[in-house]
């Protein structure tokens, strides 16, 4: 009687197989599960989804403000929908009032991230907004104006992130300078000189900065252009950089590869931000702004969020030296 209520080795161990099966497989089934309870997202054709030129005439002073726009770009304000992909990160955002770095931050913010942005001044209208959309998302948000042309400035600035953080693994450098003229003799000095030191110098001057920070898993993101690859006759100076932002990104990928720190770049076609109001652009080619596209419209600045978060998430860990394109069809870079 004692015999008949113990189990043989055999049936121990085949039950135990099953069980571990079972577990192993519930997962699976419970996520496909969720996943076919979640609604459906209905396709969206790229080609209606936004604003399609002709556009008004528009102008602003240097530098320009979101606020202003007409009609307004979208970053992602109320679209955008992070799933905790860069989730206890800290990320530096160069530019982040407007524009892709604003659309950067707020994605950032949503994926679980906490974000610095730096802004020039006069920007504080549209970098109040950014901090409240980052605040909103449950992340801390961290406001630090000043001018990138100053080397001391940009050694402040990611002093103060790293201070205000807790730490540094994300830096975008993605601020610029663009203004059109027809013609080199209508280029100053003082022009070429503002163009320069925004573009090319403050990236090194915060790269080199940010790196003693950065541990093995860092990213660091430049947005570059079209205009390296395929530049228009009236931005002479702003498509030298863009043509060196795309070089800087695959030297240093290299340099840091050994490091476990990523570098990469995106290069967006034509975008609807502040850059093409504040002399980007003349009012001619503001007008029919993107058309030339075969999408026949400019993109819009969510259009790259999800870019920036691909380049900054650590399971895109063979992703460097590379340069993403977002350009409507254009083929660029």
């Amino acid at each position: 009687m004692k015999e008949d209520n113990k189990l043989s080795r055999r049936q121990v161990i085949n039950g135990l197989g099953a069980s571990l099966a079972v577990a192993a497989v519930s997962p699976i089934f419970s996520a496909d599960a969720a996943e076919a309870s979640a609604p459906t997202v209905p396709l969206k054709d790229p080609t209606t989804a936004y604003p399609k030129p002709p556009f008004k005439k528009q102008q602003q002073p240097w530098p320009g403000l979101v606020s202003q726009m007409d009609p307004k770009p979208d970053h992602g304000e109320q679209s955008y929908k992070g799933s905790g992909r860069l989730k206890g990160r800290k990320a530096l955002i160069t530019g982040g009032d407007s524009g892709m770095g604003r659309a950067a931050a707020i994605a950032y913010a949503r994926e679980g991230a906490d974000v610095a942005i730096n802004y020039l001044p006069a920007e504080e209208a549209d970098a109040k907004e950014v901090i409240a959309l980052i605040k909103a998302a449950g992340q801390k948000g961290v406001a630090i104006p000043g001018d990138i042309r100053d080397e001391a400035f940009c050694k402040k600035l990611v002093a103060e992130a790293v201070r205000q953080l807790g730490g540094l693994d994300i830096v975008v450098s993605n601020a610029g300078r663009q203004q059109q003229r027809q013609s080199i003799l209508d280029l100053t000095t003082e022009d070429f000189d503002a163009t320069m030191k925004t573009n090319i110098y403050a990236p090194f001057w915060i790269i080199k900065a940010a790196l003693p920070h950065l541990q093995p898993g860092s990213a660091i993101i430049g947005t570059t252009s079209e205009q390296a690859t395929d530049p228009s006759a009236d931005l002479y100076d702003y498509a030298q950089t863009k043509a060196a932002t795309t070089n800087y990104v695959r030297s240093l990928a290299k340099q840091l590869a050994p490091k476990g720190i990523r570098v990469n770049g995106v290069a967006p076609g034509p975008i609807w931000t502040p850059l093409q109001v504040s002399g980007g652009a003349t009012q001619e080619k503001l007008v029919q702004f993107g058309g030339d596209t075969p999408m026949m419209r400019p993109g819009q600045p969510v259009e790259l969020a999800s870019i920036y978060v691909q380049l900054a998430d650590p399971q895109a860990s063979y992703a460097t030296g590379q340069v993403y394109g977002a350009a409507g069809g254009k083929g660029m870079p």
